[in-house]
């Protein structure tokens, strides 16, 4: 859908440059393309205000000027200067991007040490994050940036090992110097890696890559502050799905040799199955956070292949790339598209090849240290080779959430928000109950919106029921069915 530009096209702003289409909109504020491939920033004068009077931004900074009845402050740059919303910004191309960035966050930090900044404007001209102070739940700047550096993951500087991986191109050095340039820390040792940091590595090399740092015993840090810590797995609306993953794969690795002792190896690779929007990609996600191990993934963009034997070779590697990385995790999305029955006679020989590969790979990676996890909407396609105990041991059913599981959802969503009294999570639970987990957080995402569109400074639940009442039930499937373990 296009977006409504404030100003028409061609409208000469005070410092000269001319209006073209909005790229990013807000209710306080847009970015408009300018001639020249450059952006200007629009924002409503009570916006800019704040910044003023927090000393983020000065009068001289930006040009003020009226369009009908609307007082707006404006800034324009060259393309040579990002000029983005966090939300949108694409990841850093080099290192000197990602300094740029540090640097504004420090220095926007030096000023206003409390404000938001998940939602900023990053202005690269006035090496600044500008807070549009939504209403948001809170995201600490360490995870802020993490976000920006991977262009989108949710992944906190303090899991230094997980956002190396996503960063091989930066190197272990170059990325510590970063952290520590927007005044973060950066809990490990970049002198432990032993990788040639001095090379950028090729798309083949990346994911391969970690840091490793070992403890006077040869023990794992990395691993002991997230698997051993104490600290219990949380999977906020599917409790039973949570209480499978601490018993089967959490408390395993957490006292291997305890388990070794009574010849119980590294945890089996498990199904989990589902219709869409039941919430499995959300469960593995938050498995793969707390376990703070490389995560690899195998689905249809990263390995089909239209020729003959490349599926296999790119299958194989990926088992490769995640043992030389392990301990590890190994993702096969969408099952069904490379396991499929071979007696069903919708494949063919190369399909055939496809899974004697899987069969292969599924017991040595285990062996070696690489946790498997497998999704699929459609179970019943899946060959029965594959799904026999010694592959994958536990296959479990996942289906929508019931009015218990949402509710305990819905608390953690509203619970680093600001609200107001009126929010009861009760009555909402009760109507979102046997919906997708992606209904839950968008009804309270949309409340935040409605909320901070009118005006509110806190989400209250009038909100919360229109957001309600703007998403209808895209699926028939009622509240009866519960997660389950075959």
């Amino acid at each position: 859908m296009a977006l409504e530009s404030w100003l028409p096209i061609g409208y000469e702003l005070p410092d000269g440059a001319r209006c073209g289409r909005p790229r990013y909109t807000d209710f306080n504020w847009q970015i408009v393309e300018t001639q020249g491939a450059g952006y200007a920033l629009i924002a409503r004068e009570d916006l800019f205000a704040k910044w003023a009077a927090s000393g983020l931004a000065d009068v001289g900074d930006f040009h003020r000027f009226m369009f009908g009845s609307e007082i707006y402050r404006e800034v324009s740059c060259g393309p040579s200067q990002m000029l983005a919303p966090l939300s949108d910004c694409r990841s850093p191309v080099n290192k000197s991007e990602a300094l740029a960035f540090a640097t504004a966050l420090r220095e926007t930090r030096m000023i206003d040490a409390d404000s938001q900044l998940q939602d900023a404007i990053y202005v690269e001209k006035f090496s600044r994050l500008l807070p549009t102070y939504g209403i948001t739940s809170h995201t600490d700047d360490d995870t802020v940036l993490g976000y920006w550096l991977t262009g989108g993951a949710r992944v906190s500087t303090k899991s230094f090992r997980r956002l190396q991986q996503m960063l091989t191109w930066l190197g272990t050095t170059h990325l510590y110097e970063i952290i520590l340039t927007a005044g973060l820390d950066a809990t490990d040792d970049p002198n432990a890696e032993a990788a040639d940091d001095s090379r950028a590595l090729d798309s083949d090399e990346r994911g391969t890559t970690f840091l490793h740092q070992t403890d006077a015993h040869g023990g794992d840090l990395k691993r002991r502050a997230t698997i051993d810590s104490g600290k219990p797995f949380s999977l906020p609306g599917r409790v039973e799905l949570e209480a499978f993953f601490s018993e089967h794969i959490v408390d395993i690795v957490r006292h291997k040799e305890r388990y070794q002792e009574l010849g119980i190896g590294f945890p089996s690779a498990t199904v989990l199955y589902g219709p869409p929007g039941c919430g499995k990609t959300f469960a593995v996600e938050q498995l793969v956070e707390f376990l703070g191990w490389p995560c690899f993934q195998i689905d249809a963009s990263t390995v089909a292949s239209p020729f003959i034997h490349e599926t296999s070779r790119k299958v194989s590697e990926m088992f490769e790339k995640a043992m030389r990385s392990a301990p590890s995790v190994l993702v096969i999305d969408e099952m069904e598209a490379f396991l499929a029955d071979r007696e069903t006679g919708a494949g063919s020989h190369h399909r055939v090849e496809e899974v004697a590969e899987f069969l292969r790979r599924i017991p040595e990676a285990a062996k070696n240290e690489v946790l498997i996890i497998a999704m699929t909407n459609r179970v019943e396609m899946i060959d029965p080779a594959i799904m026999r105990r010694g592959r994958f041991d536990h296959v479990i059913a996942v289906s929508y959430p019931d009015e218990t599981e949402v509710a305990a959802l819905l608390t953690k969503l509203l619970a680093n928000l600001p609200k107001d009294r009126t929010v009861d999570p009760v009555p909402l639970a009760q109507k979102l109950a046997g919906r997708p987990l992606s209904d839950v957080a968008f009804v309270v995402r949309e409340g935040a919106r409605l909320s901070a569109r009118a005006g509110a400074s806190r989400l209250g639940q009038e909100s919360l029921l229109a957001a309600l009442e703007s998403a209808p039930s895209r699926t028939e499937l009622g509240s009866g069915r519960r997660i389950g373990f075959v």
